[in-house]
């Protein structure tokens, strides 16, 4: 049996929910078609005087034949309180060509070396583009 929330209390957003990340969605689509997305690795967003930092990492199937992935980062700042409330700040790169297996080890060591307390989530290009 699920425990059940007080009065004002809401449920906490999915992975890779929320305003900001649908912000950085849109910003990763006008350079990466969704069709095209192998993995999105999204990382816990970070909370702090109003406001919001968020990271994913991208992966993007490749025409060649190395089965290499084409690597972006993307991340957004989003103005969660106060009178600029809702604006943001997005940035999408390419970074990287790598084999699949080297970016799932890369993504698991994060929190050894970034000092994060949890890896990034593995998610599907579903949870930005359901019905793309």
């Amino acid at each position: 049996m699920a425990a059940s929330l007080g009065p004002g209390a809401f449920s906490p957003l999915a992975p890779g929910q929320g305003p900001g990340w649908a912000k950085l969605a849109a910003a990763v689509e006008a350079q990466v078609p969704p069709a095209e997305i192998e993995t999105i690795y999204v990382f816990q967003p970070i909370k702090r005087q109003g406001r919001e930092w968020g990271t994913a990492v991208i992966t993007r199937k490749s025409v060649g034949p190395e089965g290499r992935l084409r690597v972006y980062t993307a991340k957004y700042m989003l103005v969660v309180r106060g009178k600029e409330r809702g604006q943001s700040k997005i940035e999408v790169e390419e970074v990287a060509l790598s084999p699949a297996e080297v970016l799932a080890k890369v993504m698991e060591a994060t929190v050894d070396r970034g000092g994060d307390t949890e890896p990034p989530v593995e998610l599907g290009p579903a949870v930005w583009y359901e019905g793309r």
